[in-house]
């Protein structure tokens, strides 16, 4: 049992947090009957006044013992009111966050075990650095590594379902759900169950028929194709788009979207702040990158295109690969031919897919 009276786990990413606290969770009940002596505590709030509410439920659960007399095990599970965001920054949270401290500073951890479970977390926040030095911490970070643990996912779940998996099916699957560790094991189980009664293999094809993309990764094969600098496939990718697309604006806006991440990397990869190897980016780089040009950027630590930073490790580690091979002169040309094509949509909106298509052969040729 921890010498500390509470246990803390968050991280970057809300699944691998929520599966670490399942795992704390199942210990520490597995010995106990009573199912009153194990509760959890809804922690997600999108106001100050659920943010109250959360702590109070919390704070009566804690200080309400088991009638038995046997210890009691309590979870804030999915705290999302410790973000930079409009709640997170409320006075009011911060002063409910005050009241949940002294809450947590009275527990004895050999009636009551606590579990607090939070994502995203602002790290600058007094709370926060509170919770460091008095509790049983534990931050998760997606390390450089992502994609090798993204893989170890999806074969776990294959060989629980007793399935297997193409590796070629493997690196689509994640590049299709951008490296979300929840939708890599939502989907993998949807894969498993397709094809278990079969005892076909998951395939690259099966993949690409059944996952839909995710995020940063709409229009996955257009902007890849795009980007391949491959004007065969562009213009291919762009014929299999409007067979069942009318609309252009979201398709210009990912390749945008993509670009802008790729002008950022560029520049970095150029004047030597990071360095792409056989794994990508190391965290590492890109972390003293941040230290170096964060400033520049803000203190929003909101999910954005517009800053390199926020982005996850791994997917940036697949775009360095196209921003090392692309001048950054050209990067900004294809920028400035985006904004010309929303331009030639707005003159042409029956001919959407034309003007796609003279855009690549513009770009590309």
């Amino acid at each position: 049992m921890s010498a500390k009276a509470f246990t803390f786990i968050c991280g970057d990413d809300d699944y691998l947090v929520s599966e670490r606290g399942k795992e704390w969770f199942a210990e520490q009940t597995k010995d106990i009957a009573d199912d009153l002596s194990k509760e959890v505590v809804d922690g997600r709030a999108s106001n100050v006044a659920e943010v109250e509410d959360a702590i109070n439920r919390f704070t009566s659960a804690v200080q309400t013992l088991s009638l038995f007399g046997d210890r009691k095990v309590v979870w804030l599970k999915d705290v999302n009111f410790m973000a930079n965001n409009q709640t997170g920054k409320a006075q009011g949270t911060l002063d409910l966050l005050d009241n949940l401290k002294a809450v947590l500073e009275t527990l004895d951890s050999a009636q009551v075990g606590v579990l607090i479970t939070a994502q995203p977390v602002y790290k600058v926040r007094s709370f926060y650095k509170w919770c460091q030095k008095n509790s049983d911490f534990t931050a998760l970070a997606v390390d450089k590594n992502a994609a090798a643990m993204y893989a170890r996912m999806i074969q776990d779940e294959c060989e629980q379902a007793g399935v297997t998996i193409a590796r070629d099916a493997v690196q689509l699957l994640i590049g299709k759900v951008n490296g979300n560790s929840r939708l890599i094991v939502a989907e993998t189980r949807k894969l498993a169950t397709f094809v278990s009664d079969t005892g076909e293999q998951i395939t690259e094809r099966l993949v690409a028929d059944l996952v839909p993309n995710f995020g940063d990764a709409d229009f996955f094969e257009a902007a890849d194709a795009f980007y391949s600098l491959n004007l065969d496939w562009t213009l291919e990718a762009l014929r299999r788009h409007f067979f069942t697309n009318s609309e252009s604006r979201p398709l210009l806006g990912s390749l945008q979207s993509r670009n802008r991440l790729l002008i950022q990397l560029r520049v970095l990869l150029d004047a030597g702040a990071i360095r792409l190897g056989g794994r990508g980016i190391a965290k590492s780089e890109l972390e003293a990158a941040a230290r170096t040009y964060g400033h520049h950027f803000g203190e929003s630590e909101e999910k954005s295109n517009l800053n390199v930073f926020t982005q996850n490790p791994w997917y940036l580690g697949n775009l360095a690969v196209t921003a090392s091979k692309v001048p950054l002169k050209k990067l900004i040309q294809f920028q400035i031919a985006f904004a010309e094509a929303f331009e030639g949509i707005l003159e042409r909106p029956n001919e959407q897919e034309e003007v796609c298509r003279e855009l690549a052969i513009k770009s590309l040729s």
